[in-house]
């Protein structure tokens, strides 16, 4: 059965390890933002993985031996049972994010904040933490198993408070 799996890879390999994974005709994702550059004689935009060392793949876990042969590839995330499979919700709120075409980053992983849903926009229904940045208030959305985060900025308008009821459920993206 295929899931979506964390890999974690050698510094600077995402983009080799995402090729690699592609060639084998592996479903892969590899987010990233845009990240402003200072040089000696001008400012430069790069790309940049949002998670630095990371590359999701879709996969079966018990055929993962041509997976662990990609140049750059350091292992699964998991435990002594085997490997972990990522949470799809967590993993879609990413990939939306990553697509809405707004300004997105990397951000601290948060344990505990006010719950949010976005109600308009390119991402209405997204479920995240509210966090204030300076001026501006930004939607966070977190992947459990790595410890990481991602933070788009919104605005306040466009989202409401989670219901208790909903927490409860278990229905969250972080």
């Amino acid at each position: 059965m295929k899931h979506w799996y964390a890999l974690r890879v050698r510094s600077n390999f995402e983009k080799v390890v995402q090729t690699g994974l592609s060639n084998r005709d592996i479903e892969e994702f590899l987010p990233s933002y845009e990240k402003k550059s200072r040089w000696s004689d001008r400012v430069k935009k790069i790309e940049r993985p949002l998670f630095p060392g990371y590359v999701f793949g879709r996969f079966d876990a018990a055929s993962r031996l041509p997976i662990l042969m990609i140049p750059g590839v350091v292992h699964v995330l998991g435990n002594s049972a085997g490997p972990i499979p990522i949470d799809e919700e967590e993993l879609q709120a990413i990939r939306r994010t990553v697509e809405s075409g707004l300004l997105v980053m990397p951000w601290p992983y948060l344990n505990v904040g006010d719950e949010v849903v976005v109600e308009e926009g390119a991402l209405s229904g997204l479920q995240g933490i509210l966090v204030r940045a300076k001026d501006s208030v930004r939607v966070v959305v977190s992947l459990t198993l790595l410890q990481r985060s991602v933070a788009v900025e919104l605005d306040r308008e466009s989202m409401r408070p989670c219901k208790k009821e909903h927490l409860q459920a278990g229905i969250t993206t972080h």
